[in-house]
This record gives C-alpha cells, structure tokens and sequence, in this order.
C-alpha cells in the first residue's frame, strides 16, 4: 500500500503563491517508475486532476491552471511537488496527490487518499 501525505497549504492573498509537498512512501513502491499527479476537490465539487507527471518528467495541466503551476518531482525523495503562483479565489481547495500506473490512469490512482492540505485564497 502506498502513503501519501501532503502539505504547504495555507491561507493566501489573490495573486500570492504557495509551495505544495507530497511526500510518497509504501513497501515495494518504486516512486519513479510512477504517474504522480495533484488533485483538488472545492467543497461542493467533484476532485479533479490539476497536473500530471510521469516517469520521464513530461506534464500536463488542467487548462484552469496552465501557466500559473508547475508540477516537479525528486525521485531521490519520494516527492511530488506544486509550485502554486497567481493564486487564485477559485484556486481554493484540498489538494491532495497520488500515483498512478500510466497516464490513462490518472482517474483511478492506486495510493491510499492522504489528509490533503488545505489551500485558501482570499483577501
């Protein structure tokens, strides 16, 4: 089973930037070799996936936040991370991280849900 948990949320004015962790870990994980993708889920809202990396350091993002995050991983340390900037009100959410198998999978990720890490956006 894997592990994850998340952090650097935090409260943050319109504009303002945020640096997001996510710390993998699991017996027999071989963090590399996986899709590591950030999620978010607004109260009221389905989760949705907001940026995807894969093994080889190719992303992708959702349209809403191209431009404005940047997706990176340390294989070394087992850690994804979300560099947050022109933070957003609707930004607001739980953000949350997992693995996944391929790309196409990114929908149905294999981790274990961590806490998330909350990330508010307001004045």
């Amino acid at each position: 089973q894997v592990q994850l948990v998340e952090s650097g949320g935090g409260l943050v004015q319109p504009g303002g930037s945020l640096r997001l962790s996510c710390a993998a870990s699991g017996t027999i994980f071989s963090f590399s070799i996986y899709v590591m993708s950030w999620y978010r889920q607004a109260p009221g809202k389905q989760r949705e996936v907001v940026a995807t990396i894969t093994s080889g350091g190719s992303t992708n993002y959702a349209d809403s936040v191209k431009g404005r995050f940047t997706i990176s991983r340390d294989n070394a340390k087992n850690t994804v991370y979300l560099q947050m900037n022109n933070l957003k009100p609707e930004d607001t959410a739980v953000y949350y991280c997992n693995a996944a198998r391929s790309r196409a999978a990114t929908m149905d990720p294999f981790g274990s849900w961590g806490q998330g890490t909350q990330v508010t956006v307001s004045s």
